[in-house]
């Protein structure tokens, strides 16, 4: 059974379109290395100077990590001029970025992952940040790690930490079979307590966590990679508090790379997207368990869409967002070759879902222009100059970083929502936002973590087609909820909590 999106979902409009603004980067950026970087290669995209144009943190691999500064005129060109991070050896080995503000005072922060010990880097305003990993007690290990995760749980003052590691290098019976641990970490005074263990581990490449069944307590998603745990292992959820996995869920096993999670039916409740190598898996949330999409919904995104390779795609950030602003929540899926796996496409774009009337994804990569042929690994769909429509930037394997603008003719009117709260979270990290416009009636949760390897802090984008007007209710982290309210289509609301 195909699942519809919305009440009554808004008419198609105007085909994607996408120009190529990678000139716009100071610099071509590569994320390079040997095979402790064949995975990893996130981005993420955050405001660190409050002109409310988000900046790009990318990957590095062996190559430092790099911050562009967002320089693009509102509805122009995407422009970027290039960052002074901190002299730090540590932003060489990074493998991915999250944006998060770890001590709610107002400045976003970065956890950087790494092959070797990760970062924490505190924000100081104007996109200038210092080394606060020992500051905040983070356990570090020499570890290679992949994925991220992060909430807050009741009143703490910092949030609990989940960092997902992939193979252990040191096992000297490995790679295969040889699956390192991941870490929970919780807050404890003035920063973080010791890790708590998951064990097995599965090869993580992806984590997040989200209130699955919106009961209130948000569970813990982590995407595995069989290719390197090979048998036993499987996708796996977790009780976060206390740290305790779920055996009532029927197991999926796959090549996991990436996760992504948006409602696509209009019940309130998300579903899971997962990246793999060769089908993609999207999920149905039936609040009791997850159910397969059929091949019919179109997300499986198996084959190279153009070309003559007609290997299997491997697939790694997914992120949905709404491209035309019709209403509909589309999915873009990064795709390339692991490096030289003969059994995987080697010419494999990147591809473009665009979701229809009836609640099915169709293939539009090559039509809006941005089906590249390069090993993408990361991505942010992301407003990257104001215009209301989500634009792209795409971090490549041995080839230069990609900035896509969009320039989709025709596109419906949009919201944008940031939400504000008192500390501790001040970012109200865990909130759902429900909105209703027109017939349409949408609902997103905010979340840390999911894509592969990168993230983003920015507004929650709704696009509402043809409606005039919009209204949006706010369900806060402990579950209060807000009244309804009415916001102004084509501009960002902050929506504040009252004291």
């Amino acid at each position: 059974m195909l699942a519809l999106a919305g009440v009554a979902a808004a008419p198609a409009l105007a085909a994607p379109a996408f120009v190529d603004d990678s000139a716009g980067l100071p610099v071509p950026h590569v994320y390079s290395g040997g095979w402790e970087h064949f995975v990893g290669g996130g981005v993420a995209a955050f405001d660190c100077n409050g002109d409310a144009l988000p900046e790009l943190l990318a990957a590095g691999g062996e190559a430092p990590a790099a911050l562009f500064l967002n320089r693009s005129d509102p509805g122009g060109a995407l422009r970027f001029a290039e960052s002074a991070l901190p002299k730090l050896d540590a932003l060489r080995g990074v493998t991915g970025a999250y944006p998060i503000d770890i001590d709610s005072d107002g400045q976003l922060d970065l956890a950087l992952l790494r092959v070797g010990p990760n970062l924490l880097l505190r924000g100081q305003g104007d996109c200038r940040f210092e080394d606060a990993t020992a500051d905040w007690s983070l356990p570090r290990r020499d570890a290679w790690t992949t994925a991220f995760a992060a909430t807050w749980e009741g009143d703490a003052a910092f949030p609990t930490l989940v960092f997902g590691n992939y193979v252990d290098r040191a096992d000297p019976d490995g790679p295969f079979e040889a699956c390192d641990t991941s870490d929970v970490i919780r807050p404890a005074e003035d920063g973080f307590g010791a890790a708590e263990v998951i064990s097995p581990g599965w090869c993580t490449l992806s984590a997040l966590i989200s209130d699955w069944q919106r009961s209130g307590a948000p569970e813990l998603r982590l995407s595995n990679d069989r290719h390197y745990y090979v048998r036993g292992g499987y996708e796996q959820m977790f009780h976060l508090s206390p740290l305790q996995e779920r055996q009532d869920w029927r197991q999926v096993s796959l090549w996991g790379m990436g996760i992504a999670s948006r409602d696509l039916t209009g019940d309130g409740l998300p579903e899971v997207m997962m990246t793999s190598m060769g089908d993609q898996l999207l999920q149905f949330n039936r609040k009791d368990g997850f159910e397969d999409a059929p091949y019919a919904q179109g997300t499986t995104a198996h084959r190279p869409h153009v070309g003559d390779d007609g290997r299997p795609s491997t697939g790694w950030h997914a992120e949905f967002g709404d491209v035309d602003n019709d209403g509909r929540a589309d999915l873009f899926i990064a795709k390339g070759n692991v490096d030289q796996m003969p059994s995987m496409a080697m010419k494999d774009p990147n591809s473009l879902l665009m979701q229809q009337p009836d609640g099915t994804f169709a293939e539009a990569g090559a039509e809006a222009g941005i089906a590249t042929m390069e090993r993408a690994r990361g991505a942010a769909l992301v407003d990257l100059n104001g215009d209301g429509r989500l634009d792209l930037a795409v971090v490549n394997r041995r080839a230069p970083m990609e900035i896509w603008r969009n320039v989709t003719e025709g596109t419906g009117g949009w919201v944008g929502i940031e939400l504000a709260q008192p500390a501790p979270n001040r970012r109200a990290v865990g909130a759902w936002v429900e909105l209703r416009a027109g017939d349409l009636i949408q609902a997103q949760e905010l979340t840390i973590g999911g894509g592969h390897a990168g993230g983003s802090a920015v507004p929650l984008h709704f696009g509402i087609a043809d409606a005039g007007t919009a209204e949006v209710r706010v369900i806060w982290p402990d579950g209060t909820t807000g009244t309804w309210q009415a916001v102004t289509p084509g501009k960002i609301t902050v929506i504040a909590r009252p004291e």
